[in-house]
């Protein structure tokens, strides 16, 4: 998926959640601020060194990961 290009995964960074560009606002930051309610010209005024390819990936990354399925492991 081309938009998860923008997204990162640095343990050095923010424990290794998934982040923007490798800067210090994770997904689930820019998740939780859609979710509330915010339009993205709030967002990106809030946070100038966001662009509007950055808000399109964090959803992108999150439709993708809530598709995912997790398997149990059983031990026998």
């Amino acid at each position: 998926m081309k938009n998860l290009e923008r997204i990162t995964l640095n343990p050095d960074i923010m424990g290794g959640k998934p982040c923007i560009r490798g800067l210090r606002m994770t997904v689930g930051t820019v998740i939780g601020l859609l979710a509330s309610g915010l339009t993205e010209e709030e967002i990106l005024n809030m946070y100038p060194y966001l662009v509007h390819e950055d808000l399109i990936a964090a959803l992108s990354y999150a439709a993708w990961r809530s598709e995912e399925i997790e398997v149990p492991l059983t031990i026998s």
